[in-house]
């Protein structure tokens, strides 16, 4: 894909907000196949854009980037103290109960599993303090699956498809935490940040961006 190509959801002197497609990594990996990537591609369309969070290679959705050192500062303030409201979209295993309010927490503290990296673990001795809100949109009885709402409070690596896992219902397409069948239920992990608020970083004028499910 061209940078040309990428789905430029919004663009200022300050900041992007682009639409990732699944399958692409956020940042430059080891090795030179692991060259391209959504910071490479943006730079490809302005050479000053520079990254403040990530996506999973294989979720898709919005994401924002800084444009110069300055910005990405305010950004990664803005995002370290949890002034930014993230929204993914999810679809899992199994019949998941909605909670008894509309909302749910799962709190559980995560740690690098380090014989089996990358994957995560639920540990409560020395995992970091991990929070997500959830809620269920619908069910499909025929599939026996929950389309879901989540809300990452915290930001570790891989929360969502840990915190799911735990709960019971791992999320459809995942390789890495889901079973063979779970695995095999999608042709890609079905996950999808749908939705960001945060201030600008210079004008602080509240913004929202949205991308709709491609699932």
């Amino acid at each position: 894909m061209h940078p040309a190509e990428l789905t430029v959801l919004y663009a200022d002197d300050a900041m992007l907000v682009l639409d990732k497609p699944a399958g692409l990594l956020s940042v430059p990996g080891r090795g030179e196949d692991k060259q391209d990537c959504l910071s490479a591609r943006a730079q490809g369309l302005h050479p000053d854009a520079l990254i403040v969070h990530r996506l999973d290679m294989a979720t898709s959705g919005v994401m924002v980037l800084a444009r110069g050192a300055a910005v990405q500062r305010i950004l990664n303030h803005a995002f370290a103290s949890r002034a930014v409201t993230k929204r993914y979209i999810a679809i899992v295993e199994g019949h998941l109960a909605a909670p008894p309010e509309t909302w749910g927490v799962i709190d559980l503290p995560i740690i690098v599993d380090w014989p089996n990296r990358p994957r995560r673990v639920i540990d409560h001795q020395t995992g970091k303090p991990s929070m997500t809100r959830w809620c269920v949109l619908s069910h499909d009885t025929a599939l026996n699956t929950t389309r879901v709402e989540l809300e990452p409070v915290t930001g570790r690596s891989h929360q969502l498809r840990v915190h799911l896992l735990a709960m019971g219902h791992a999320i459809l397409g995942d390789a890495l935490y889901g079973s063979q069948q779970v695995h095999a239920m999608a042709d890609r992990l079905l996950l999808h940040a749908c939705s960001i608020e945060l201030s600008h970083p210079v004008t602080a004028q509240p913004m929202r961006f949205v991308s709709s499910s491609p699932f």
